[in-house]
């Protein structure tokens, strides 16, 4: 049975950080990429980065870029998501997921099959 469990999720400050991860389990972690995922109240859910096994690839949204860092802990089978400089529209319900590797594609959340039950995350001071 496939499992992903986020934590991490809370509330900061703008311009600080925080740390989510995604605890897997149930599948092969050696073919499936990782994603992480956001959806802010009112708007679509949106790919913001993922990385694929078969290299350690990584991908990132634009909105996310050089502030986000996705790695893989592969002894735990545990994927992290550094965010940094956070901004207020950083805030939104944040999912991982996965699904089979399909390099740049994991950003899109039709590349995915399983999904978490999500992480809060709100940027406010």
């Amino acid at each position: 049975q496939v499992q992903l469990v986020e934590s991490g999720g809370g509330l900061v400050q703008p311009g600080g950080s925080l740390r989510l991860s995604c605890a897997t389990s149930g599948f092969n972690p050696d073919y499936y990429a990782i994603g992480w995922f956001r959806q802010a109240p009112g708007k679509e859910r949106e790919g913001i980065s993922c990385i694929s096994p078969s290299d350690d690839s990584t991908y990132y949204a634009r909105s996310v870029k050089g502030r986000f860092t996705i790695a893989r802990d592969v002894s735990k089978n545990i994927v992290h998501l550094q965010m940094s400089s956070l901004k207020p529209e950083d805030t939104a319900v944040y999912y991982c997921a996965t699904g089979f590797d399909s390099g740049s594609y994991c950003l899109n959340d039709y590349a995915m099959n399983y999904w978490g039950n999500g992480t809060l995350v709100t940027v406010s001071s």
